[in-house]
């Protein structure tokens, strides 16, 4: 594929609910672009951009795909997004590092979940969109509903740029409303004719608000319109480009991609209608150290800066960075500056990239996109640039983690092997998290959702040989005391030689909620000596890690070591350990043990229509809801505050009861006892797993 110039490129990310038909769309533009010469199928696991073993098992997007094509002497650089929740990460950066967005909906079920999502992200990030309603040859599919269902969600931006002639089995075409011509298919084979005179009138009345949209961009145009009552061809278009840009105008093709029905004047309308580039304005980043703002051009001659929007993790090829060049040029075989970690990098090949395949090439320019492998430093977000010129761009902005699992390998053996591969699947994907949570003894991973981690699973397995099992993880419960408490230490063994002896009196008392631990030394007149004092203070601590009701830490509590005993030859520093830890555990039973469960800030923000179910969920999960908060968008924000141990599945109870629509975010708060129905509970499994372990 030949360089291209900036303003002769279009970076288009294509996104939109699952199940629409964006992977058999990009097939089918590269197909009429002559880009790929066979067209593959979604359920055959033959398309250019689902190549993932995962992918085509599942017969479904998940990794955002590379797929540049050329058309009318430009080249048009696709992303195929994923269109699942729990991929929303791939779809995310796509959008930040393109200009233009198709977004994709799909004929019969109109606007979904998923559409609004992208809709939003593309709000975000300002990226300039066309709507493309696909499957307009399915049964129940009607370009009308869709169209008016549009404008219900988005405005009145949203105008229709065709209108299909036929529908259902018998759509065959569309009429373009740019050019008042009639494009239509028979096997393929494209064809150009008048307008059926069925259709003359709506295409007449669909033309004249085209042309109002399109004066509504500009000041000039609104003026010429109003002055002669219509626009020139040469104006109608340069409008709609102008409101495309700006996103006041979303202009809605129409399609049926796997009989390749409205491929070319999709391709026509990119590459008329979406900005370039250089169209997008200069490139904003920040000085590395100083955050001073750096503004450059998008021109190849500035100095280099590309910013890093994806990376896949290949046991055999290494890392693969995606990236996009915003200024200057990116050559082979020289070294680059990550700007974001402070490393000079060893580049070595570049690659176009068109799903797995990989084209060689020397050098990338300012506007396009590529990739480069085994960058020892870079990960997702990092921009990289020439080091006499250093700039930070904006990374991008991925959602947070909604559900944590443990994971931990089905031997041994792989244990090395699952920290290693779990460090690669996380810097290939930035909505991963892993760490080690050593209080209970469990390493977990976060993502966006229950599909999420177990294709993250099968990936350890493909990729990495490390077969895992995910579990719901661990809360960390502690334990505390109500009320004071005393008790005799005593720890007295005569074996025949040198015997153990030890003897302390403790005296326990609660703590405020937060206090922690006090260990107070009350010892008079010499009953202990000094050095086994910190003996029993030791041994007390052993005790509270321990933990005396179901094994969890003791907190909140202030220990007195009020008296005891000792023998010149067989007191050791042994033997007050275990005369401290005995004193407290007895002392601890007398003293109202209750258990404590960490409690989460949970904010909750979904559309007004799930207000009732999200609250009387809420309110099954314990919670104690603190506000609400009306967006003025159409949703409100719900605060609460739940029990760790209900949100650990909250991820898939929200999305089953707002149909994907509402999120959440989770931060820790503080401790509180939990209820005693729950406490017998969870007393009982934890001895029931002590007892399994003893056994095992």
């Amino acid at each position: 594929m030949k360089p291209y110039p900036a303003d002769k490129i279009h970076n288009v990310a294509v996104v939109g609910h699952g199940g629409t038909g964006k992977t058999s769309l990009v097939e089918a533009m590269l197909f009429v672009a002559k880009a790929i010469d066979r067209l593959g199928r979604v359920d055959e696991g033959t398309t250019a951009t689902d190549f993932d073993a995962e992918e085509v098992r599942r017969k479904h997007t998940i990794n955002a795909s590379l797929a540049p094509l050329e058309w009318r002497e430009r080249k048009v650089n696709l992303i195929d997004t994923p269109g699942y929740p729990d991929f929303i990460a791939e779809m995310v950066a796509p959008l930040r590092v393109c200009e233009g967005a198709l977004i994709v909906v799909d004929a019969v079920a109109g606007v979904e979940v998923q559409t609004e999502k992208a809709w939003s992200n593309a709000d975000e990030s300002r990226t300039s969109r066309l709507v493309v309603v696909n499957r307009l040859d399915r049964e129940n599919a009607v370009f009308a509903r869709t169209v008016e269902g549009l404008a219900a969600k988005f405005g009145t931006r949203v105008v229709p740029l065709q209108i299909p002639i036929g529908a259902e089995a018998q759509f065959r075409g569309a009429v373009d409303l740019l050019h008042m011509t009639a494009y239509t298919w028979a096997d393929g084979e494209p064809a150009v004719g008048e307008i059926p005179a069925d259709l003359n009138a709506e295409a007449e009345a669909a033309r004249e608000r085209l042309v109002e949209a399109a004066a509504e961009s500009d000041d000039a145009l609104t003026e010429k319109y109003l002055e002669e009552g219509t626009l020139s061809q040469e104006d109608l278009e340069r409008g709609l480009h102008l409101g495309v840009r700006a996103g006041t105008l979303v202009p809605v093709l129409c399609a049926a991609g796997l009989r390749t029905i409205g491929i070319a004047p999709i391709l026509d309308a990119v590459v008329t209608l979406l900005p370039t580039p250089p169209e997008a304005g200069p490139v904003v980043g920040q000085k590395p150290g100083s955050g001073e703002e750096v503004r450059r051009e998008p021109s190849a001659d500035a100095p280099l800066a590309a910013l890093v929007f994806k990376t896949m993790a290949d046991p055999y090829v290494g890392k693969l960075s995606y990236f996009r060049v915003y200024t200057g040029r990116f050559s082979s075989d020289t070294p680059v500056y990550n700007a974001t970690r402070d490393k000079l990098e060893r580049v070595g090949t570049l690659y176009y990239l068109r799903g797995k395949q990989q084209e060689a090439v020397g050098q990338i320019a300012a506007g396009d996109m590529g990739a480069v492998a085994k960058l020892a430093e870079t990960a997702t977000g990092n921009t990289l640039c020439a080091k006499e010129a250093p700039v930070v761009l904006p990374p991008v902005q991925f959602p947070k983690p909604a559900i944590t699992l443990a994971i931990e390998p089905k031997t041994r053996a792989d244990e090395d092997k699952l920290a290693n591969a779990l460090h690669r699947l996380a810097e290939e994907d930035p909505t991963v998290r892993v760490h080690r949570d050593g209080e209970m003894k469990q390493t977990v991973i976060s993502g966006m959702g229950e599909s999420h981690l177990e294709i993250i699973a099968d990936r350890l397995k493909r990729k990495f040989g490390v077969e895992v099992t995910l579990t719901v993880p661990r809360v960390a419960y502690r334990e505390t005391i109500r009320k004071k408490a005393a008790a005799q230490g005593r720890y007295v063994k005569q074996t025949g030689g040198r015997g153990q002896y030890g003897v302390c009196s403790l005296e326990l008392e609660p703590q405020p909620r937060g206090g922690g631990f006090e260990f107070v030394d009350e010892i008079f007149g010499g009953a202990i000596p000094n050095q086994f004092i910190t003996s029993v203070e030791k041994g007390v601590r052993k005790a509270l890690e321990e933990g005396v009701l179901a094994g969890y830490p003791v907190v909140d509590v202030r220990v007195r070591l009020v008296d005891g005993k000792y023998h010149p030859v067989d007191s050791s520093d042994i033997a007050f350990q275990i005369a401290g830890s005995m004193g407290f555990k007895e002392a601890a039973a007398e003293a109202q043990l209750v258990l404590l469960e960490p409690v989460m800030n949970v904010s909750v923000r979904v559309p007004e229509e799930f207000m009732g179910d999200i609250i009387g969920d809420l309110n099954a999960k314990r919670a104690r809801i603190s506000g609400m908060e009306p967006q003025g968008d159409g949703t409100t924000v719900v605060k609460a505050q739940v029990p760790q141990a209900e949100t650990l599945r909250y991820a898939s109870d929200l999305r089953s009861i707002t149909g994907g629509r509402g999120t959440f975010e989770l931060e820790s708060s503080h401790y509180e006892e939990v209820p005693a129905h729950v406490a017998e509970r969870v007393v009982a499994e934890a001895k029931k797993q002590k007892a399994a372990a003893a056994g095992h």
